[in-house]
């Protein structure tokens, strides 16, 4: 599936910024996460909102704050598509 340029690189960003354990795994999840969820809409790319749903779905409690500051490292802007819930 397609992504939007901005979205894939900011993604990329805060993926290299992950501890080196927890990328492939990240990635992995939250990529395959972030596709349904733009399936789900009807959409031909993923966009930020997908990527941002994907992360709040997925992670785990021990990772929050670790994901909310990467988020805010690299300019997700959380908050704009209702998140956290």
């Amino acid at each position: 599936m397609e992504w939007d340029i901005k979205t894939q690189e900011k993604f990329k960003l805060m993926i290299s910024k992950m501890p080196v354990f927890h990328r492939r795994i990240a990635e992995e999840a939250v990529t395959l996460k972030a596709q349904e969820n733009a399936k789900a809409r009807g959409a031909a790319a993923v966009s930020e909102a997908d990527v941002i749903s994907a992360l709040f779905s997925d992670v785990t409690k021990p990772f929050y704050s670790l994901m909310i500051r990467l988020l805010e490292d690299v300019k997700f802007d959380y908050r704009k598509h209702g998140f956290p819930k």
